[in-house]
């Protein structure tokens, strides 16, 4: 095992840690470092490293390489290292191998970027101390049911979807959700994506009387959606999801349109302390670079409040909030966000802004 200062590429699983602190926390971070998803790995050890760093702590990297069979060497490099939290987690097919190990040897992992229900229902079933700071992958779907059922069960809604796997199933959560509570879209339909224009849709919109439409697509499907009804003068409010969260353009989004997304986190960073400091240091805060260093805020003081009382670390993750780089984090009892961290924002001279914010 080498013990180095740095973040070092090397062809081992245990690729570089932090000189050793006997005060300290020691800190693991899998996160690939090689293959199709190393520039996201990239981010997670620039996050993490920024903060371990920061406090004098220790920091165990391991390559994840993201592959079947591959979880039960990641944790053995992480127990031989003794770390007390492990954190980043890009892949599914880590966790799985890798935390029957943990769980004996009572490291618990926090997962930046794993959405598996299925996953995490096994980690409750097994007792394993996986913690998880990216949504569940059932959180859109309920914060844009929420949002629905309040703001338009008296009107009259439309369902449409772009008719890919991600489309699709958010849709249906969608419409299921509408049925229980005793509402029936007054249309539905698959829409063929990437077309020039789609005034066929939006008529047919209009005859069938829907004046509210969810869609399930891409935002520059939306963003035609909403031209050609605008040309048609036909009054529709638009609703997409986090796909919205993408670039402007062919066709530049108009404003009113509202969409359930996740939070801009680098956005957050430009007047917080920790992204001043990512920024001086060359590091630009975006993709999971403040996960990751929110991660490791969780870790170290968990990791801390274990050693002050002796009880396991995990024990100290469970409801307690967290103050983070990205805002305050608490775990449920099922390990999941205790708030889901989609927002409903609409789209205003440029930018995805609360829809109560007042007009620049």
């Amino acid at each position: 095992m080498t013990i180095s200062r740095g973040l070092g590429l090397f062809p081992l699983l245990l690729l570089a840690a932090g000189e050793c602190h006997a005060a300290g926390v020691t800190i693991g971070v899998v996160a690939p470092q090689s293959g199709n998803f190393a520039a996201l790995g990239a981010q997670v050890l620039a996050g993490a490293e920024a903060k371990i760093r920061q406090d004098g702590d220790t920091i165990v990297t391991v390559n994840e390489p993201c592959e079947d069979n591959s979880g039960a060497a990641i944790a053995d490099a992480l127990i031989a290292a003794k770390v007390q939290v492990a954190v980043g987690f890009l892949c599914a097919t880590t966790l799985d191998g890798a935390l029957p190990k943990l769980k004996d040897a009572g490291i618990p992992a926090i997962t930046v970027s794993v959405r598996s229900r299925i996953l995490m229902e096994d980690a409750i079933k097994n007792d394993w101390p996986l913690f998880r700071l990216a949504p569940s992958d059932g959180a859109e779907a309920a914060k844009i049911i929420e949002v629905i059922l309040h703001d338009w069960a008296s009107s009259p809604i439309a369902l449409i979807e772009d008719g890919t796997i991600h489309g699709r199933e958010l849709t249906e959560a969608v419409r299921n959700a509408l049925e229980q509570n005793g509402l029936k879209p007054v249309f539905t339909d698959t829409y063929r994506p990437g077309q020039e224009q789609q005034i066929a849709l939006v008529r047919r919109l209009k005859k069938a009387g829907a004046t509210k439409v969810f869609i399930g697509g891409d935002r520059s499907d939306v963003s035609i959606i909403a031209r050609d009804a605008a040309a048609e003068k036909i009054k529709l409010d638009l609703l997409g999801g986090d796909a919205m969260r993408a670039a402007d353009q062919p066709l530049p989004l108009a404003d009113g349109v509202q969409a359930v997304v996740l939070p801009d986190d680098t956005a957050r960073a430009d007047a917080s302390p920790a992204g001043v400091a990512l920024r001086a240091a060359g590091i630009e805060p975006e993709g999971y670079v403040l996960p990751a260093y929110a991660a490791v805020e969780i870790a170290i003081k968990a990791a801390q409040d274990a050693a002050a009382d002796d009880r396991p670390v995990a024990q100290h993750l469970g409801g307690t909030p967290f103050d983070t780089v990205i805002g305050k984090i608490a775990f449920d009892s099922g390990h999941e966000l205790a708030d889901n961290p989609y927002q409903l924002m609409q789209w205003r001279s440029g930018a995805f802004v609360p829809p109560d914010a007042p007009a620049q």
